[in-house]
């Protein structure tokens, strides 16, 4: 994953309380996927259009989707003072 942007182990402890727990099936690559998002938004991008490295562009939406909608992005602005 050269030449990608990720967010660093220690940014991910801090963040991952903030998010759901996974149910059922284990979620895989949440430092990638989580990366691919601020990415995404950070540089205006559509989903599509984020490198591929990322992983597959509706698996960045569905998760962003998905914990927007759980208020995941919401507690981190919230508790980082943002």
């Amino acid at each position: 994953m050269k030449g990608l942007f990720l967010l660093s182990e220690g940014q991910m402890r801090q963040i991952e309380p903030h998010f759901p727990l996974s149910l059922g099936v284990p979620r895989v690559a949440d430092q990638r996927v989580l990366s691919g998002i601020v990415h995404a938004i950070h540089n205006g991008l559509q989903w599509k259009d984020a490198p591929a490295g990322y992983g597959p562009h509706k698996m960045l939406y569905n998760r962003f989707v998905r914990w927007s909608r759980l208020g995941g992005f919401n507690r981190i602005v919230d508790y980082h003072g943002g």
